[in-house]
């Protein structure tokens, strides 16, 4: 792995322990000798993670729709992708990244992280997927996989795709390693 994206809130949440996180995952991501990828934001955890990675000598990409640019795009970045639609950052930051990380967030943040494990699940990418559980925020969130897999929604293997830690250091050490299931999408095929 050379880049990770990390999907994570525009907000910094309201307990300390989010920011945290934010940073312990960007600090973690120059320790693996890894680039940042991410929604080229400053505000809340966004910006954060890029900080800890900035502040730690590290290389940060940022992709953001050009409608959002002036307002929150941080500006200090290696490198900073300005473009036309969300469409195009999500295609964007994907085909730079070779895995997906997400902390706390919001629709956004569950959106993306959805999609390209739904895209693993249909075997159009073999890139490790996983999330950083801080202070068990994504909890209710693993219950309801959980409960989608024993209703018949969701192959066991496909969710055992996503990684979940609350540890930014255990979860890269995971994805090094990640090797993706060869089992189909459908549960009753006609």
């Amino acid at each position: 792995m050379k880049r990770i994206c990390v999907f994570c809130g525009s907000s910094p949440g309201a307990d300390a322990c989010y920011t945290d996180g934010a940073e312990q995952l960007g600090r973690a991501i120059v320790a693996t000798r890894c680039a940042l990828v991410y929604g080229g934001a400053r505000v809340g955890l966004m910006g954060r993670v890029a900080d800890a990675v900035l502040e730690a000598g590290g290389e940060v990409i940022g992709v953001i729709p050009r409608s959002f640019a002036r307002l929150v795009a941080h500006r200090g970045l290696t490198k900073l992708h300005i473009v036309d639609s969300m469409h195009e950052r999500k295609t964007m930051m994907f085909d730079f990244s070779d895995a997906f990380v997400a902390l706390p967030g919001g629709f956004g943040t569950m959106e993306e992280v959805l999609e390209v494990l739904t895209w693993a699940q249909l075997g159009f990418h073999k890139k490790p997927c996983g999330l950083i559980n801080v202070d068990g925020y994504f909890d209710s969130f693993l219950m309801f996989l959980d409960h989608a897999v024993s209703e018949g929604f969701i192959k066991r293997e496909h969710l055992d795709m996503l990684f979940v830690t609350d540890n930014p250091k255990d979860i890269l050490v995971l994805m090094e390693t990640y090797s993706a299931p060869e089992v189909g999408k459908w549960m009753n095929p006609l």
